[in-house]
C-alpha cells in the first residue's frame, strides 16, 4: 500500500488508512489499533501522498523524504521523535540537507518522524505513490 491510502487527521493522533468514501465523507481504519471509524468532511484530513517539504530549490513530496529515511536505517525505524530539537534538525538534514530552515519547524520533523515510524512499525514501507509525477512539469510547456 502506497501514502496515497494513508491519512492523517487533524485533532487525531497517528495515521489511518483509507478505507471506503461514504456520503458524508470517509470510513477510516487506524494504522496503530486497526480500529474502524467514520470521518466526517469538515475534519481537516491529508493524504501523505500530497504532502511536502519545502527545501530551498523545490518541494520534496513526503515519500522521497520516507524513502530516504528508509535507507538511512536499512528498513528500521528513526531517531524518536520525542528526541530534543537539536537531534532532530541534524538527523533531519541528514536525510534532507537544502530543507528550508526558515519554513519547516521542529513540529514538523517531530510529525514525520512519528509517521514514518509508526509505518515502519506496521509494516508499511511501500512510500510509492501511484500518481508520482513532478510537480513543475505543467511550467515548462507555457506559451507565450
Amino acid at each position: 500500500m502506497g501514502l496515497d491510502k494513508i491519512l492523517a487527521i487533524s485533532g487525531k493522533p497517528g495515521l489511518y488508512e483509507l478505507t471506503a468514501q461514504s456520503r458524508g465523507g470517509f470510513i477510516v481504519k487506524s494504522i496503530p489499533e486497526g480500529k474502524k471509524m467514520a470521518v466526517n468532511i469538515r475534519h481537516n484530513v491529508s493524504l501523505l501522498s500530497e504532502i511536502a517539504i519545502y527545501t530551498y530549490t523545490e518541494e520534496v513530496p513526503l515519500a522521497e523524504i520516507f524513502e530516504k529515511m528508509k535507507e538511512k536505517e536499512d528498513g528500521g525505524e528513526a531517531i524518536s521523535h520525542k528526541s530534543n530539537k537539536a537531534e532532530l534538525e541534524n538527523y533531519f538534514a541528514e536525510v534532507l540537507p537544502d530543507y528550508d530552515v526558515d519554513r519547516v519547524y521542529a513540529s514538523d520533523m517531530k510529525k514525520i518522524f512519528q509517521w514514518y515510524n509508526l509505518l515502519i512499525k506496521n509494516g508499511i514501507t511501500d512510500f510509492s505513490s501511484e500518481e508520482e509525477k513532478p510537480a513543475d512539469k505543467d511550467k515548462s510547456g507555457e506559451e507565450e
